[in-house]
């Protein structure tokens, strides 16, 4: 028997930002996602089929095969969101022990997503948050389409394990889950033992990260039919400047 926890969503749109002060993180369903950030949910939706065209990971250093993405950076100022230069992915090894100190080249999102009005408005908002949480910045934002998958029996969403991204705000969306068990999402308190557990089922349900002050994982999948697969965006926004760049 497979066990399903359900995440502690928002009861409303209006609890967003005293939720995420409270308690460092917030999970929004996909509706509440759609009207806070002013779009059709169906839009979002239909931007599923996206997701079945990424390219390997070739960086993974367990040797594994199972994951697939595409990357792209932004800068958001306000309602402005500009496509910045193609550049590789960098962390430090504080943040990601597995992967951190080098730079990973990933193929670049495609312009049928970039560069829809609706993406653009979706990072917007995404900025309205981390200004409302952390003050009125430009914020230098990353975005990731993943695919993990069963290739390998098992897929690892985090294969460096539970950790921060070094960034202000980091938002986790689930596009898809077909074909798979497990994908736990599990959130700590960076500083002491607090922790929730749930799994993010919905598409387009929303996880939402004061990076500072928590630490997070997905378990890894596993197949109950074959070409199992789990989708997610993950949009991380910082002020200042991208990580690995000097300070602006």
């Amino acid at each position: 028997m497979t066990l399903s926890f359900a995440p502690p969503a928002i009861a409303t749109p209006q609890d967003l930002d005293s939720t995420l002060r409270t308690q460092g993180y917030a999970v929004v369903r996909p509706q509440q996602v759609a009207t806070l950030a002013g779009l059709d949910l169906a839009a979002l939706l239909a931007w599923r089929p996206l997701w079945d065209d990424l390219p390997p990971d070739n960086y993974l250093r367990d040797g594994g095969r199972y994951r697939r993405r595409r990357h792209a950076c932004f800068v958001v100022d306000g309602a402005a969101v500009t496509l910045a230069p193609h550049r590789p992915h960098w962390q430090p090894v504080e943040y990601n022990a597995l992967h951190g100190g080098m730079q990973r080249h990933f193929e670049p999102m495609a312009a049928a997503l970039v560069g829809q009005p609706a993406w653009q408005q979706l990072l917007a908002w995404l900025g309205q948050v981390s200004s409302a949480l952390k003050g009125t910045h430009t914020w230098y934002t990353e975005a990731h389409q993943f695919r993990i998958d069963t290739t390998d029996g098992i897929g690892r969403p985090t294969p460096e394990g539970a950790h921060r991204d070094g960034v202000d705000l980091v938002a986790v969306f689930l596009v898809g889950r077909e074909g798979v068990k497990g994908g736990e999402t599990r959130v700590f308190d960076a500083t002491g033992p607090n922790g929730q557990r749930f799994t993010l089922t919905e598409p387009w349900s929303l996880l939402l990260l004061d990076d500072p002050r928590v630490i997070h994982e997905s378990t890894p999948i596993q197949p109950v039919a074959d070409g199992g697969y789990r989708d997610t965006l993950v949009v991380t926004l910082r002020a200042g400047n991208f990580q690995g760049e000097l300070a602006r």
